[in-house]
């Protein structure tokens, strides 16, 4: 028999209050993924058998550029939350889900950032 309160027991272990936030990004990206993804597809698969200047020209237009660059941003923001999810419900030491959200964090911002600067270098050439 305990003697500690229901009360006790639950403080400290309430909503942090952005669950709903966390997965209503989830899910709108998920939705932002879905047209972005299919436009991306057929524009690569239209580049097929081009040279690469015809793929820089297409990438040099500004729209094309700002829907790569979007899906870029969507895809490892997506990404983000996902992995931020994994992290939180399997690893259980502190310490350890600390470093590896920092980790995981950095790692996408900076990849993320690598693809954009890839994209707006081919556009621009170099």
């Amino acid at each position: 028999m305990s003697l500690i309160t229901p009360l006790k027991k639950a403080i400290g272990l309430g909503s942090a209050r952005d669950g709903v936030e966390h997965w209503w990004m989830q899910r709108l990206t998920a939705i932002a993924l879905v047209p972005l993804t299919l436009w991306l597809a057929f524009g690569v698969a239209a580049l097929a058998g081009e040279s690469y200047e015809a793929a820089r020209a297409w990438f040099a237009t500004p729209f094309n550029l700002s829907m790569a660059s979007l899906f870029i941003f969507c895809a490892f923001y997506h990404g983000a939350l996902g992995m931020q999810v994994v992290i939180e419900d399997y690893i259980h030491h502190e310490g350890l889900k600390f470093g590896a959200m920092i980790g995981m964090k950095f790692f996408m911002a900076l990849t993320g950032i690598t693809c954009i600067f890839a994209i707006l270098r081919a556009a621009f050439g170099s």
